[in-house]
Formats: structure tokens, sequence, C-alpha cells
């Protein structure tokens, strides 16, 4: 079966389910094409919290999926590949994290959403990329368990220097193998593209960055920038809906290393068997998802910046 006639026949099932298909920013190109919503991972959370429909067919990994049911425990969250994973997100347990907190009790725990909902049950307040600095502002604590990317709880600490950060050694291996060496080439190949970075990159990276900011910031930032060309400095996915905003502008991906295996598990054929099955279905345990609940809830509540 041919991808258009694929997609065709996913979009005529979800209508007949009455299923939201939202994408993350670093699906394939193929999926987001046909995705009622595409964005970052807390984001689509949000839309199938506020959806009316009852199905949720979340292409993403499973941390993402976990966030939806977290959100919207009322609705079926299917998750076309189980084995879909982050291994940054597996980098820390609760259990690992209740002994870090014994060693201070005196710090608030702000976890990154890309966590099991275990992780975040066992947290204050959760943050994504785009608002961990004012969440990390927001708490009057002056000691931070910063948890599980180092590299994002590195960016943190440089911007709140009031503040003890501890982190928690956890680390996304796609951003994290981007090389100082690879941005200088492509900055010296294209000095007139600035460089727009993900704060998950490692702190050398971020020095160079004409940029810091999520994926949804780099969407605002290359639609509003003058500049014709960009560097990109996050997983090459983000190019489909980069391109699709701009297209007279140039997009360049500086390492071929820019590829999460586990975000392109999902193909156009998984999300038709799971819409046939109605499997698998993402569920999280009630006395978890209340907890959880509280640390996302907390950090929605403060103003963005």
């Amino acid at each position: 079966m041919n991808q258009k006639s694929l997609q065709q026949q996913i979009k005529q099932l979800a209508a007949e389910r009455g299923a939201l298909l939202i994408a993350h920013n670093y699906e394939r190109d193929e999926i987001q094409e046909i995705a009622d919503i595409t964005g970052d991972s807390l984001a689509l959370s949000i839309e199938a919290e506020n959806t009316d429909k009852q199905v949720i067919v979340f292409c993403g990994v499973h941390f993402m999926a976990e966030s939806a049911a977290i959100l919207a425990p009322e609705k079926t969250v299917l998750l076309p590949r189980a084995d879909a994973g982050c291994p940054m997100a597996d980098m820390v347990t609760p259990e690992s994290l209740r002994a870090l907190k014994q060693q201070h009790p005196d710090a608030t725990v702000v976890t990154y959403v890309n966590t099991s909902a275990a992780v975040k049950a066992e947290s204050d307040i959760c943050c994504t990329s785009s608002n961990a600095i004012s969440v990390a502002r927001s708490i009057e604590a002056k000691k931070l368990l910063l948890v599980p990317d180092r590299n994002l709880g590195h960016y943190i600490a440089s911007q709140v220097p009031e503040k003890e950060c501890i982190l928690w050694e956890g680390f996304c291996p796609t951003h994290d193998q981007l090389k100082v060496a690879e941005i200088k080439q492509a900055k010296a190949e294209h000095p007139d593209a600035p460089f727009m970075v993900h704060p998950e990159c490692p702190p050398a990276i971020l020095e160079l960055a004409d940029h810091i900011c999520s994926t949804s910031g780099m969407y605002e930032y290359a639609t509003k920038s003058p500049a014709q060309k960009f560097i990109v400095g996050t997983e090459n996915g983000i190019l489909w809906r980069l391109r699709k905003e701009n297209p007279n502008k140039e997009f360049i991906m500086p390492s071929r290393s820019l590829v999460c295996p586990d975000m392109k598990l999902t193909r156009l054929e998984d999300v038709l068997k799971c819409l046939q099955t109605m499997e698998p279905q993402v569920t999280v345990p009630e006395n978890i998802r209340i907890k959880a609940k509280q640390a996302l809830d907390k950090m929605l509540a403060i103003p963005r910046d």
C-alpha cells in the first residue's frame, strides 16, 4: 500500500473513531503531514486534555502519552508503538530520585517533562525546555534538584546564579552528541545563518548559539527573524514544519547525528493498526496520576514570560 493510500485510510478511520491525531515535532514527515496537531510534548498533552474527542492517538514516545493520560484520564490514549521510549527518561527512576531527595531534604525537585509519570509523581514541580527558567525563578527555595537532563540543568543554573543547582546526570543521546567542531564548520560555511539550538545540547554547544530555545521557540524565531538561513541544533524532524511555515528560507542541519531512533519508530502502518485495534493503550495508575498532575499543574500555573 502506498503512502498516500495509508494516509487516507488513517484519516478516514480516525474520523470514524472520533480520534485526534497528534504528532511530536520530531516524528517522521509523513506522520506530521496527517496529524491534526503537531507540537512539543506538553503542548500536545494539553491539546489532548482540551479536545472534545475521546480518543487520542499520540505519535511520539511513551512519556508523552503518559502525560496525556495524566491530564486527560477519562480519554483513551493510544501510542502506536509501545516500544517508543526515551533513553533520557529511563535514566531516572522514582527509587533513585527518592534516594537523592533524602540527601537534600531542603531542595525543591524540578523535573523535566521528559520523564515517566512515576518520576513526576516524586517531584515538586515540572518544567519544559521553554519555561524552565521561569519555573526556576518562581521557586522560593535556594536549592534545586534538576532532573534528569544535565544539559538543561546547566542552562537553568546559568540563568539563576543565586540558586544552588544539583544536576542529575541524565542526557538526551541525540542532542548530547552534537560536536563543537560541527557547529564551527557550519557557521564558517554559512556565516549569515544564526544558530538556534535546543537547551538539551551540551554547554559548549550553547555557548556558540545565537538563540537558545525549545522547538516551539525555533518555529517562532525562524518566522520572525529577517534571516534567510538558519543552522538548526535539534532533532531533524523539526525541518518538516520549519520548511512548511518558511518556504523561502533555508535550514541547515550541522550534523547527521541529530536523529532520534525512538521518534522515528512510528510508521504510518503503526498508526493505522492502532486505530484498527485500539491498542496499545497508555494508562497511569490513579495514585501516581494525581501526584504527577500536581507537579504539572504547579508548572502550568506559572505565568509565561
